[in-house]
């Protein structure tokens, strides 16, 4: 439910923004899918992001690096 909250108050962010530049309507239909790609390849990115920095910091035991050998 959360989810839905949030895409409801960012698309209305997003539609005050488009009212306030004066734009009358949105992009082209190929246009706005080709941004939402972009919207899901950006989520992805963190995703990949946030994991890859997470395990960085830790040995293969699984334990947090200390930076001191055993």
């Amino acid at each position: 439910m959360n989810a839905f909250v949030v895409s409801l108050v960012m698309g209305g962010i997003v539609g005050i923004g488009y009212g306030l530049s004066g734009v009358r309507s949105p992009a082209p239909p190929i246009i706005a899918l080709v941004g939402l790609l972009g919207m899901v390849l950006g989520e992805q990115a963190v995703t990949l992001a946030k994991a890859h920095f997470s395990q960085h910091g830790q040995d293969q035991s699984g334990r947090p690096d200390d930076g001191h050998d055993p």
